[in-house]
């Protein structure tokens, strides 16, 4: 009886552990960064009582229909602005330009910005954007993604890299709300899925 006991617990052991390093290894190297990022309590969004029994988020599985190439058209005359957010603080943005893209053989297109502000931001640029994911799959505000100021008119946009705004995570963050203007109308079923507290 003993033996069958250990023999069972044997094989409990290594089955859990065969879907835990399966888990893993399905994982993008973004979706491991982002991961290994809000495990450190250094620098985590994550509320504590959260971070205490978080073991990842939620992903959309990688799918490269949403790695598409998009024109940026630029648009130096704007003016800056200050962005509305989910508390009282309002950040200073400019709209960069345009990106336009084809996906699911219908064109697109969103506009991007620059944060202001921010030193760390400098060369970066910030496209916020809704689908029709959000509220089912997806956080409801609509999703980030973060990408570098290119040299040409080009740059690749890889919706697989969305990611939720912090606020998401803990109400403290003063978090931009997308522009209205910035809503694709169909579901963009990669990313970051909606958070659900475990």
């Amino acid at each position: 009886m003993n033996r069958l006991c250990i023999l069972l617990f044997s094989l409990f052991l290594l089955f859990n552990c065969d879907n835990r390093k399966r888990f893993n290894t399905d994982l993008t190297p973004f979706q491991r960064e982002i991961n290994d990022f809000f495990k450190d309590a250094s620098v985590s969004p994550l509320k504590k009582r959260d971070l205490k029994n978080f073991r990842g988020l939620d992903f959309f599985t990688f799918d490269s229909i949403y790695v598409v190439i998009a024109k940026l058209t630029k648009t130096p005359k704007e003016k800056s602005f200050k962005m509305k957010t989910t508390t009282d603080m309002m950040v200073e943005y400019i709209k960069y330009g345009t990106v336009s893209f084809e996906l699911l053989s219908n064109q697109y297109s969103l506009d991007i910005y620059k944060n202001l502000e921010d030193p760390n931001e400098r060369d970066n640029l910030f496209l916020p954007f809704l689908d029709d994911t959000n509220g089912n799959e997806s956080y409801g505000g609509g999703r980030y993604i973060n990408l570098d100021i290119p040299q040409v008119d080009n740059l690749i946009i890889d919706f697989n890299s969305a990611f939720n705004p912090y606020c998401v995570y803990d109400e403290k963050y003063s978090c931009p709300i997308v522009p209205r203007e910035n809503y694709l109308p169909l579901e963009i079923k990669a990313g970051v899925k909606k958070f659900i507290k475990k």
